[in-house]
């Protein structure tokens, strides 16, 4: 569990309120994410946590409500504005490109221009750099993978997904959310990437997870936020509390008042 710098606040919103038609996605929503935690964000569908988390990261605007980054507000108007203030995303389908090798995915988007003419006028790609700089971003993860020159689609799905915390732990400043990262992986190579996202955690980053898998969100994450019809009902301490509990709140069969209070994190 996370224990540095439990109280900075790295990430917070406030208010958030997202409306499609007469539809209200988020109802004034709330959320805080600290400093070197892994906070799993929870709810069933429909509880808004998917409009949630592209808030976040920039995929859409909220209606009303502000998002504080290190304490300043931010206005993301596209994923590229959050990726730029250090926030990446890891999306359920790992949106990697097969054909391409690994090195060639982790920088998709940056790639590294070789030094002088060669890169400036002619514009010509640094592969080798790149390469070895993957070499680097994989071993720090100790992500097993024999060359960074293999194609992505010769890799296992725990390994593809491997390539797409990587790229994401490589170039974030801030946060890392992951949006069902286990969903489509056996046993093995769910556990696999639960190493990961606590070596992420380790690194210094802070994680924001979102999973419907209970004993994955019990295993690894220092807080829970419970969503329920567009609100954060809910911040639980998984060391206080039961699973079932738990799903009794996302569910509303209890209410926060009706658990111990030690359980509100």
């Amino acid at each position: 569990m996370a224990t540095a710098n439990a109280t900075t606040v790295v990430m917070e919103a406030r208010g958030l309120v997202k409306r499609y038609g007469h539809v209200t996605a988020l109802d004034h929503s709330d959320f805080e994410l600290r400093s070197g935690e892994i906070l799993a964000v929870i709810g069933d569908n429909g509880a808004g946590k998917s409009t949630l988390i592209k808030a976040l990261s920039g995929a859409l605007a909220p209606d009303e409500g502000e998002i504080r980054l290190d304490g300043q507000v931010v206005h993301f108007r596209t994923p590229m504005d959050a990726r730029r203030a250090g926030i990446e995303t890891v999306y359920q389908d790992l949106a990697v490109a097969p054909a391409l090798s690994i090195a060639e995915n982790l920088f998709l988007g940056r790639e590294l221009r070789r030094p002088g003419v060669l890169g400036s006028v002619f514009r010509m790609l640094d592969k080798k750099k790149m390469r070895e700089d993957s070499t680097s971003h994989m071993r720090e993860l100790r992500i097993e993978i024999g060359s960074m020159a293999q194609a992505v689609e010769t890799l296992s799905g725990g390994q593809r997904q491997g390539v797409a915390v990587a790229r994401s732990a490589a170039f974030a400043r801030h946060v890392v959310i992951m949006d069902e990262p286990t969903a489509a992986l056996g046993v093995k190579q769910s556990s696999m990437v639960l190493d990961l996202i606590r070596r992420v955690r380790d690194r210094g980053l802070s994680v924001v997870l979102i999973s419907h898998d209970m004993p994955h969100v019990f295993e690894i994450a220092d807080r829970i936020h419970v969503a329920r019809l567009g609100k954060r009902i809910a911040i639980l301490n998984p060391e206080k509390i039961s699973m079932s509990d738990t799903v009794a709140l996302m569910t509303g069969a209890l209410t926060p008042d009706q658990v111990a209070p030690d359980a509100l994190a």
